[in-house]
C-alpha cells in the first residue's frame, strides 16, 4: 500500500464521525455497485468514490479544490476525477445510477440548485445518498455554531423534514433518514472538536465513535449534528 492511500485512509476512515457517516450512506448503497454509475458530488480527493469503485461501480468524483484531486489520482481504486461546479455539472441528463455527497450541501451558496442538478443528472429510479450539517441545538452554544460555521463555510443547515421538502419539489422521494450525534452532549463535542480541534481533532477523537453511536441508538431519531439521507427519483 501506497503512503498516499495509508494517509487517505487515516484521514477519512480514522475519524469521529465520518467512517460511519459514509460508510452508512455506502451501506445504504449496497454492496455490489457492478453495472451502476455513481457520481460524488463535492467528493474532494474521491476517496469515498474509490469505495465504489472497490464495489465495482463506475464512479466519478467531481469537486473544485484541484489540489485534492490531484492527490485523490495517486489513490488506489481512484475514481475518474473532474474539477466542476457543483450547481453546473458537466453531464447529460439521467445518466448516473446514484449520487452520493457527504456533507457537501451545507456549503454552497444555493442548495436548491445543487439538488437540481443532482435530481437532472439521475436516471429515473435512481438513488440519492447524502449528508449535511444540522447543528440542531447549535443555537445553545452560539460561539462554538458560529466559529463552527466560519472555519467550514458553512452557508445553510438542513434537516430530513427541510431536505425532504426540497427533494419533493424537485421529483425525489425521501426514502430514509438517521441523525448522528443525537444527544446535547455529542453535539456540543461535535461542534468542540470542528472548533478547537479542526480535522486533526476528528482524527484524534476517533475512540470515541464507538460511545457516540451507542448514545446515538439510544436517542431518538429527531435530531442531531448531521443527518443522513437516502432519496429515490420518482419515474417518469
Amino acid at each position: 500500500m501506497k503512503i498516499s492511500d495509508v494517509v487517505a485512509f487515516m484521514g477519512h476512515q480514522v475519524h469521529v464521525c465520518r467512517y460511519r457517516e459514509a460508510g452508512t450512506l455506502l451501506s445504504w448503497m449496497g454492496r455490489d455497485l457492478r453495472g451502476r454509475r455513481v457520481l460524488d458530488v463535492a467528493g474532494g480527493d474521491g476517496y469515498w468514490a474509490g469505495q465504489a469503485r472497490r464495489r465495482g461501480a463506475d464512479a466519478v468524483s467531481i469537486d473544485l479544490a484541484r489540489g485534492k484531486m490531484v492527490y485523490g489520482r495517486t489513490l488506489a481504486n481512484a475514481p475518474a476525477l473532474i474539477e466542476c461546479d457543483a450547481l453546473r455539472l458537466p453531464f447529460a441528463d439521467a445518466s448516473f445510477d446514484a449520487i452520493l455527497s457527504v456533507c457537501a450541501i451545507e456549503h454552497f451558496d444555493d442548495g436548491g440548485k445543487s439538488l437540481d442538478e443532482m435530481a437532472r443528472v439521475l436516471k429515473p429510479g435512481g438513488e440519492i445518498f447524502m449528508s449535511a450539517d444540522v447543528l440542531s441545538r447549535a443555537d445553545a452554544w452560539p460561539k462554538l455554531r458560529d466559529a463552527h460555521k466560519a472555519k467550514y463555510h458553512v452557508q445553510h443547515t438542513y434537516t430530513h423534514g427541510s431536505l425532504g421538502k426540497l427533494m419533493d419539489e424537485r421529483g425525489l422521494d425521501l426514502v430514509r433518514h438517521s441523525y448522528q450525534f443525537r444527544t446535547a452532549a455529542t453535539e456540543r463535542l461535535y461542534l468542540s472538536l470542528s472548533t478547537y480541534g479542526g480535522k486533526v481533532g476528528f482524527n484524534a477523537a476517533a475512540p470515541l465513535a464507538p460511545l457516540v453511536a451507542l448514545a446515538d441508538r439510544s436517542a431518538p431519531n429527531e435530531r442531531g449534528s448531521i443527518v443522513l439521507i437516502h432519496a429515490r427519483k420518482r419515474p417518469v
